[in-house]
């Protein structure tokens, strides 16, 4: 397995950075490590002594002399921060600075960096104050701001918060820090609120959770920067932070959970000049780095690595030198099962929208485990008998399985790079009909004795089909016979009591027609399939094993094996390989279908091969469109030493001519 690429995004410190403000001001600690005082106000509402600023009620349109002020009344002003009331006392009797001593200020971008001077005295003016349109349009937009911004009868925003910093850094660092507060509490409808986005962040932070199977979470608010863009009327501050989150591959007590630890930032913001509210600008990477809204975050596990994958003696598997066993010892190696004995790893990594992962987006997380070999079910002796056997003709593969365990005891190859012993995806030819013998004896149609004939020729749906040589069989004839002697037209003529039949079959009785894994670091594959919804002549067809049934060399073994035992065992690569199990056959199917089997060796297709006295087998030729010869197949089984065989020889012609030879000489060779 390739070493992990470093992360996209750096790894957090054990410590948060400090946060950053002018020389003279107090650190600001994270609202979760110490509860609001009186002075310091809850992060996300005004203080208690800042109210909204009210509008003055606007007096009746009347013309009044110019000079209507007294002389000593001063002018109202509305360039710092708002309209006031006009002023009741005598500027005499009321000093410039008119807030108490005690009393919070919420500062704004007009007086950032004023170094606290005090505001200038108010001039007196004498001139009358004309209220013209454009006012008019001003005071419309103010009050639409305050509508917007504040809830009614409140002074707390709905969307952003008030900070009371006396900088703009220190306003930046508390925006962030109240948006941090409420992720790290869960709160997060409270955090989406705090941005200029809530209903996009609301949904991300809650796919965040989601797809990390998120435990405990802790953000903490550190270094702040300028932002690019930012004024003095409109500042814009950048806040980094750390994030220390428990994530898992799942939420079972099987799940792989670690900590992960890593650096991201925001930018909070002055939503408009002259005004308190502060937003965090929503951007799907301030959840973690080079996020987008096209992608999302996902904890994976990552399996066990291995040195050597061996056979059942511990040799290496790439000493037999077959295409099958090279992919699957590559496959293993860098996908171990985590049972065999070593601890699984755990990365968080970008994903797409359809869970493909972004390139060099993963973040180890822990370290898998390592074991320095793993052992699989090949047999050496086995294995290489079949090697042996498949060098007799190109394009040819054996599998062989221990019925009694489900164990795979050779895979062999000699078909250039093709992997066709698990791979293959071709009709399985009259090694099916052991299937569709399995249909009719637990339907009660038929058994092993029952008297059928096979037509040189029947019509289904306008479609004629023929026996191989035009043999025919006159009624009376057994099934076994039929069956022995590979004749079509003793199958198909069963098909309209066959619908839903044949799929049905194969998967309750033999474990097919769904997804196995035989033990290549949890991937799946189905080696066989029988639509289910086939009817009419293409049902007719693959009775007799032709149309659209596909079938590999491994699900014919498995058949064969499932026939000598009575009872399915999935085939397996690995010890410790989950097995799915299926319905005994009946007693009285099975034994069926051993005198049907061994009919084939002793007057059927398969004799004169050299099979033997205990060996029970089937002979399949499925004729391919575009081929030049037919697909070969031959399944057998030997009780007396517990394996069961299936060879396929591709474009080469009849099972008994080609693949026969080899399963003889596969068989001999134990």
């Amino acid at each position: 397995m390739p070493e992990p690429v470093a992360p996209a995004w750096p790894a957090a410190d054990s410590a948060a950075p400090e946060p950053v403000g002018p020389p003279e001001a107090p650190v600001l600690e994270p609202a979760w490590l110490e509860a609001p005082t009186v002075d310091s106000p809850v992060l996300g509402s005004p203080g208690p002594e800042t109210p909204a600023p009210e509008l003055p009620a606007p007096e009746p349109a009347r013309r009044r002399p110019h000079s209507h002020r007294r002389a000593e009344q001063p002018a109202s002003r509305t360039d710092q921060g708002g309209p006031e009331a006009p002023a009741t006392a005598p500027e005499t009797h009321r000093p410039h600075s008119h807030r108490r001593a005690g009393q919070t200020v919420y500062h704004t971008s007009a007086v950032y960096g004023g170094g606290g001077a005090q505001p200038q005295q108010v001039k007196r003016r004498t001139r009358f104050v004309m209220v013209t349109a454009g006012a008019l349009a001003v005071l419309v937009v103010a009050l639409v701001l305050v509508l917007t911004v504040f809830k009614p009868g409140s002074g707390t925003p709905t969307y952003g918060i008030i900070p009371n910093g006396s900088s703009a850094a220190q306003d930046g660092q508390l925006a962030a820090t109240a948006f941090l507060t409420a992720w790290q509490e869960g709160d997060l409808a409270k955090a989406a609120n705090y941005t200029d986005q809530p209903a996009a962040a609301e949904t991300a932070l809650t796919s965040y959770a989601k797809d990390l199977n998120l435990g405990k979470f802790a953000p903490t608010a550190g270094a702040v920067t300028s932002a690019a863009g930012s004024t003095a009327a409109l500042p814009r501050e950048t806040v980094a932070f750390a994030v220390s989150a428990s994530v898992a591959t799942g939420s079972g007590k099987a799940a792989v959970r670690g900590t992960w630890k890593y650096h991201s930032s925001l930018v909070a913001y002055q939503q408009q000049a002259k005004s308190s509210v502060w937003l965090v600008a929503w951007q799907p990477d301030v959840m973690a780095p080079n996020l987008t809204s096209a992608t999302h975050l996902a904890a994976i596990q990552v399996s066990p690595t291995v040195s050597m994958v061996t056979d059942a003696s511990g040799q290496n598997l790439k000493r037999y030198d077959d295409q099958g066993l090279n992919t699957i010892g590559s496959l293993l190696a860098a996908s171990a099962p985590t049972n065999e004995g070593a601890s699984a790893g755990l990365d968080v990594q970008i994903e797409t929208k359809t869970g493909s992962p972004v390139a060099n987006s993963q973040a180890p997380i822990i370290a898998p485990g390592n074991f320095p070999t793993l052992s699989t079910t090949i047999s050496a002796k086995a294995e290489t008998a079949a090697r042996t056997s498949v060098a007799m003709h190109t394009g040819s593969s054996i599998v062989a399985i221990q019925p009694s365990t489900g164990h795979i005891l050779a895979i062999a190859n000699n078909a250039g790079f093709n992997d066709f012993a698990l791979t293959a995806s071709v009709a399985p030819g009259s090694t099916m009909k052991i299937i569709t013998s399995t249909a009719l004896f637990n339907a009660g149609l038929a058994t092993a004795n029952t008297g059928v004939a096979c037509p040189s020729t029947y019509t289904v749906q306008g479609i004629t089909y023929h026996n191989d040589q035009g043999e025919a069989e006159p009624a009376g004839t057994p099934l076994a016979y039929d069956f022995a002697q590979s004749c079509n037209n003793a199958f198909d003529q069963w098909w309209p009591h066959l619908s839903g039949k044949l799929a049905s079959t194969a998967k309750t009785y033999y474990g097919l027609d769904q997804p196995w894994d035989i033990g290549i670091g949890g991937a799946s594959a189905s080696y066989f399939n029988a639509p289910a919804s086939a009817s009419g002549s293409e049902l007719a067809q693959e009775a007799f094993g032709e149309g659209k049934l596909v079938a590999s060399p491994l699900a014919m073994a498995s058949v064969a094996a499932t026939v000598d035992t009575g009872s399915f065992k999935q085939p397996v690569l690995t010890m410790t390989a989950k097995q799915l199990t299926a319905t005994p056959l009946p007693a009285a199917t099975d034994a069926g279908l051993k005198e049907e089997m061994r009919d084939v060796v002793t007057e059927g297709t398969g004799a004169g091969l050299g099979l033997g006295s205990t060996v029970y087998a089937k002979t399949g030729t499925a004729d391919i469109v575009g081929q030049e010869q037919p697909n070969s197949w031959l399944v057998a089984f030997d009780p007396t030493k517990d394996i069961a065989v299936a060879c396929l020889v591709v474009n080469a012609g009849y099972g008994a001519q080609f693949a026969g030879p080899e399963v003889v000489a596969f068989l001999n060779a134990l």
